[in-house]
């Protein structure tokens, strides 16, 4: 029997996309489910509301519940990781201690001070699960849904010695989104998009008969610069370096060091910046979670309408040898030119029987590829770090990262590190 492992499966919003997409899928009839999660409660949850989904689907998965990782991995050909090491509190921790620094963040999970020890908690986990899947999956894909999206992928490749794909929508949401914004018609447009995740390029768009639309859509942004909007620091990203990126105007704030600065406090007005939004929405979805409850867990007539995540079309062109193309975070193996071999790079790929086979994309725009490289530095840094144990690369990563050092001096960022390092306590390796 097929079988499909997802680790982290009390997350029942995510397991309800993905695994819901595979209840459509056809191809995928014939699968175990098999749900993991540390968190019994919402695994449960969880639980509830695939049966209810199965129901309604008419879907013959099988879902089955393991409360140990190791027997849910076993014979597994796909495995999809969304885990949250140190939940909510360390995710807090990672906020509030920065903010007594006077280094204000937005969401805190990819680069970043939060996202250098969000990568600290959770690579050494990430490595355990490795060390399990090779002993009882070897031949299974990881698809990692887990932020830091680039350190975590770059980690399972290189150290890991399991075949793993980095998967985010932010990619295929990109232009869709913008073309609403903006009020185009984004019906049979085509797009190309490279870099890394959540800091990936459209590069070029493209009407259905070929027509360059990217004048039209920098003067249409012009113009809606005029007045306050959520994706101000995006096209502000645009009119300075001529091209548009992926993830969020909420991320991209905290990646470069224009935006959030203490001594400019007008610019978080200015350029509509919700400081500590990743904190403000989890407390919102907790609030909204007793009647998420009802609508997810208890609604025996829970219905689903397959979703844009790549997960189910990954697996589904995997087993029937019939390809799709997809944005993928794979390893820079001269798939983008000028940046280094060493990282993690966002780039097209098709997956078929073979698996995912990355596309060459060449040379970024040289302003484009400088903008990759400081966040790159970090990523790469960080990884250093959790391999060595060496405290001294936790330091380097946050000097190098641009928004920390822009706002930070170097006593400070260490002050800091040291501090971060105390709190999260045992949720890290020791560092010498």
């Amino acid at each position: 029997m097929l079988k499909i492992t997802f680790i982290g499966a009390g997350s029942a919003v995510f397991a309800k996309n993905i695994l819901g997409d595979c209840m459509l899928t056809p191809a995928l009839q014939d699968a175990e489910l098999a749900l993991y999660d540390i968190h019994a409660g919402k695994l449960n949850d969880s639980l509830n509301m695939l049966n209810n989904l199965k129901a309604t689907t008419g879907s013959k998965c099988r879902i089955v519940v393991y409360g140990d990782r190791k027997q849910a991995l076993t014979g597994a050909k796909y495995v999809i990781n969304a885990i949250l090491v140190g939940g909510d509190d360390s995710c807090k921790t990672d906020f509030d201690i920065p903010n007594r620094y006077g280094l204000n963040q937005t969401i805190a999970d990819t680069v970043g001070i939060g996202g250098i020890f969000r990568s600290l908690r959770t690579i050494p986990v990430m490595l355990e699960m490795a060390r399990e899947m090779r002993e009882v999956c070897p031949n299974a894909w990881l698809l990692n849904y887990t932020n830091p999206m680039a350190v975590l992928t770059n980690v399972m490749n290189t150290y890991g010695g399991v075949k793993t794909v980095g998967l985010c929508h932010s990619v295929q949401a990109c232009v869709p989104n913008l073309f609403k914004m903006l009020g185009m018609d984004a019906d049979g447009v085509r797009w190309k998009i490279a870099g890394i995740n959540h800091m990936a390029w459209l590069l070029e768009v493209l009407s259905k008969d070929g027509h360059d639309l990217y004048p039209e859509v920098r003067r249409l942004a012009a113009i809606k610069q005029e007045k306050p909007h959520k994706d101000m620091v995006r096209f502000e990203i645009m009119r300075r370096f001529g091209y548009y990126v992926t993830e969020s105007s909420t991320h991209h704030a905290e990646y470069h060091p224009y935006f959030i600065k203490r001594n400019y406090p007008e610019l978080v007005d200015q350029w509509q910046i919700p400081l500590n939004d990743y904190l403000t929405r989890r407390a919102r979805n907790a609030a909204r979670w007793q009647t998420m409850q009802k609508e997810l867990v208890d609604n025996v007539n829970l219905q689903h309408q397959r979703t844009h995540e790549y997960g189910s079309y990954i697996m589904e062109a995997m087993e029937t040898n019939l390809p799709f193309k997809i944005a993928g975070n794979v390893m820079n193996s001269g798939l983008i030119t000028n940046l280094p071999k060493e990282a993690c790079v966002e780039v097209t790929c098709l997956v078929d029987a073979n698996g995912v086979t990355p596309t060459v994309f060449g040379d970024l725009p040289p302003q484009l590829a400088a903008l990759n490289r400081t966040n790159i530095n970090t990523q790469l840094l960080t990884v250093e770090a959790a391999m060595t144990g060496k405290k001294e690369h936790i330091y380097h990563a946050a000097m190098l990262d641009p928004h920390t050092a822009a706002e930070l001096s170097l006593d400070d960022i260490t002050a800091l590190c040291d501090e971060l390092i105390e709190a999260h306590g045992s949720l890290l390796p020791k560092f010498r």
